[in-house]
C-alpha cells in the first residue's frame, strides 16, 4: 500500500501541501509546522540528515507524508525513528503500521533496536506507538525546530530469530 523513496528538493510542494494543514501538528510540541516558513526549515533539515523519505500511496503515487532515520549511535547500534507525519486521509488506519514496518524491517538489519522520540503530550503518536508494540523507556527534553520539545522514549528491540 506505501512507497518509501530518500527526500529529494523536488519534494518540497507536495510534502508543503500535505503538511499545510493545521491539525497534522495540533497535538505536537511544534505545531506551527504547517506554516510555510516553519515547514521550509523542517524540509530543509530533513534533506540534510540523508535520513528522509517520502511517503507515497502505492496505488495512486500521491505524496502522503514524510518519514526520517536520525541519530544513528553505531556503539549501542540503535537509531531513531521519527519526524512522521501522514496526510490526515491515512490516520487510523493501516498506514503508519506498515510504515513503521518497512522502516522497522529495514533497520533491523544493522541494528537492535530503534527509538522513537514522541511529543509528551502527543496522545495520538503515543497510542500509535503501543499498537506496534513500542516501550516507553523514558522521558527527554531535547531541542528540535530551535524550540524545547519535551518528549517520552519508546524502544522496539530487534525480533529474535
Amino acid at each position: 500500500m506505501l512507497e518509501l523513496r530518500p527526500l529529494v528538493p523536488a519534494d518540497f510542494d507536495a510534502l508543503y501541501a500535505v503538511s499545510s494543514d493545521p491539525l497534522l501538528w495540533e497535538q505536537h510540541p511544534n505545531n506551527d509546522r504547517w506554516k510555510p516558513d516553519v515547514f521550509r526549515k523542517f524540509f530543509d533539515v530533513a534533506l540534510e540528515s540523508k535520513g528522509a523519505f517520502v511517503i507515497q500511496d502505492a496505488k495512486s503515487g500521491a505524496v502522503i507524508g514524510s518519514s526520517r532515520y536520525y541519530d544513528w549511535d553505531a556503539a549501542q547500534r540503535q537509531v531513531a525513528i521519527g519526524f512522521t507525519f501522514l496526510a490526515r486521509a491515512y490516520w487510523g488506519g493501516v498506514y503508519n503500521r506498515e510504515l513503521k514496518s518497512l522502516m522497522l524491517d529495514h533497520a533491523f538489519r544493522s541494528c537492535g533496536a530503534v527509538i522513537f522520540h514522541v511529543g509528551e503530550n502527543n496522545r495520538r503518536s503515543r497510542r500509535a506507538m503501543e499498537k506496534i508494540d513500542g516501550v516507553l523507556v523514558g522521558r527527554e527534553e531535547r531541542v528540535v525546530d530551535g524550540k524545547p520539545n519535551v518528549s517520552v522514549v519508546y524502544r522496539i528491540n530487534k525480533p529474535l530469530c
